[in-house]
């Protein structure tokens, strides 16, 4: 409103002198300050954001909340255009991309952000945390805001963790009743040394691969399962492949959404709380989402014929000690023993 009220006393000023210069002149002149201010000045600006999941997931729901806020508060000023299904990469592209600066934004998945910032890989180890709640409390804290500052330097900017949600395990083979029913079986895993880890020390072949990759394979029968939240194996139909789901919420797996460094700078400071301000936002409504339909994904899955186990996790936190003896010596043993404690 202030632009609109600066502009109207400038217009005004203008035909006051109107009185002085001849009338065709004073027009140009108003004319050429009203281009200048409206035509340059508040030309919008357009985010594309990428993501590499289908329109049925709650990366894309969280995504279309993010452009909703972003465009409702800044008042077109900023416009976010949203890429799902992998249309400016996959995650890993993404990662790089906003690297460049020639995406502008992603929400991805943590897992890939391991081979960039080794650190982050703490997050990732099998069975850290709890339940949601244990894991916004780390997130949302000192550690997930030192995450962000570090991801800096690598060029991208954290604006909030969303949720990609607890993983559990499909396959085709057999029912998972306790970790020996793991052993033998070639499972796709995300491109992140701890999950390979993590199910190697099960016994499991563990195969990474993008996740573009990874569903030719499941229905070409190359590979026998994989690792995904509810919603993912729901959004994907990874029922026709796998008969067998295993609720092992094995791990946590938290979404970034990322902007690049480079956009970032370009934004007017009020632009910048903005957009910081409707990610916290979608953020939160992805998480909701999540914790809602958690329980109607898994019914779903049931009416569709998968058959599901629930098995005693403290027999598979036993399997993989092996990779928290490993990788205590990277990450330190006070920084987990801080994530496992936090209330």
């Amino acid at each position: 409103m202030g632009n609109l009220v600066m502009k109207s006393l400038v217009m005004k000023s203008l035909v006051m002198g109107c009185r002085v210069m001849k009338k065709f002149l004073c027009v140009t002149a108003a004319f050429l300050f009203l281009f200048s201010v409206m035509g340059v000045g508040e030309a919008a600006i357009d985010l594309k954001l990428g993501h590499a999941i289908n329109e049925k997931d709650v990366f894309h729901e969280a995504a279309l909340k993010f452009e909703e806020l972003v465009e409702a508060r800044t008042n077109g000023e900023v416009t976010v255009t949203v890429y799902p299904n992998a249309k400016l990469g996959d995650e890993r592209n993404l990662l790089e991309s906003l690297k460049m600066g020639t995406v502008d934004m992603g929400i991805i998945t943590g897992g890939p952000v391991i081979n960039f910032l080794p650190s982050f890989g703490v997050l990732d180890l099998p069975f850290l945390f709890s339940t949601p709640e244990h894991a916004y409390k780390v997130l949302d804290g000192p550690v997930g805001k030192g995450f962000f500052k570090e991801m800096e330097k690598l060029g991208w900017k954290g604006l909030a963790y969303g949720e990609r949600g607890f993983r559990n395990l499909t396959n085709s083979v057999r029912p998972v009743e306790k970790p020996e029913d793991v052993k033998g079986l070639k499972i796709r895993v995300m491109q992140n040394p701890i999950y390979i880890d993590s199910f190697t020390a099960l016994g499991a072949n563990a195969v990474p691969m993008a996740w573009t990759e990874a569903l030719t394979a499941l229905q070409q029968g190359t590979i026998d399962g994989q690792e995904n939240p509810l919603n993912v194996i729901a959004a994907y139909n990874i029922d026709e492949s796998n008969k067998y789901l295993a609720i092992t919420r094995h791990a946590y797996a938290p979404n970034l959404i990322l902007m690049s460094m480079r956009t970032w700078n370009k934004l007017s400071p009020e632009h910048q709380q903005i957009v910081s301000e409707s990610a916290i936002e979608a953020a939160k409504y992805n998480r909701a989402l999540d914790n809602d339909m958690e329980a109607e994904w898994l019914q779903a899955l049931k009416n569709k014929g998968m058959q599901v186990s629930e098995p005693d996790l403290s027999l598979f936190r036993d399997a993989v000690k092996s990779v928290y003896d490993k990788y205590e010596k990277e990450y330190g043993k006070e920084l987990i023993q801080s994530i496992l404690d936090t209330k």
